[in-house]
């Protein structure tokens, strides 16, 4: 009687060890999956010259070549940045984008990006020009807000997204506009990562 209770037991315990370990085991996948999910990283920071830089970056897995396409055709723009777009590449070309589908590229609440200079597949330099949506104040003290975007290698499969916004004036407003286009540009690269998984 006491053998067939120690041998219940025994196995009772070894079940408990199982379920324990199995318990252990979906925490562990679930944290790999939570933390190799991608992330916009936030690496901000001001500069020698007490310049704020707006930093972010992120990881995607393809190769550079292929995530150029999401910043220099059409279609690929239209993929993430806004349901209409368009890109006239070269130095001193633009995008142009709508989030209204129903409106056109010539629409006045159209977005005009000047594409300053480029590197295929490596750089591509914005002039972001405050819209309407932003003060008259504004507009006439940004002289020279710009995007710098970096496409760089991660290794087999992947690659950094870099984008940096400098050129932010001083005051409550521009510390405004600072957060407005934190919140946005953070937005705008996770719709990126939906598209590319």
């Amino acid at each position: 009687m006491s053998y067939i209770y120690l041998l219940a037991v025994s196995l009772n315990k070894h079940s408990f060890k199982l379920d324990i370990m199995k318990w252990i085991f979906s925490l562990l996948t679930l944290y790999i999956s939570i933390s190799s999910e991608a992330q916009v990283e936030n690496t901000s920071y001001v500069n020698k010259s007490t310049e704020r830089v707006l930093q972010l970056s992120i990881v995607v897995p393809l190769e550079v070549q292929e995530v150029w396409k999401y910043f220099s055709t059409d279609a690929k723009l239209s993929e993430w940045i806004a349901p209409i777009a368009h890109i006239e590449l070269k130095n001193g070309g633009s995008i142009v984008t709508n989030y209204d589908k129903t409106k056109t590229l010539s629409d006045s609440s159209s977005i005009k990006l000047g594409i300053i200079s480029y590197l295929e597949n490596e750089l591509l330099i914005l002039k972001v020009d405050l819209n309407n949506n932003f003060s008259k104040k504004l507009q006439d003290e940004d002289q020279h807000l710009q995007e710098i975007i970096q496409f760089v290698s991660g290794g087999p499969g992947k690659t950094k997204i870099i984008s940096s916004m400098i050129g932010w004036g001083q005051g409550k407003d521009w510390e405004k506009t600072y957060d407005f286009f934190l919140k946005g540009n953070e937005w705008t690269y996770k719709e990126l990562l939906k598209v590319i998984k």
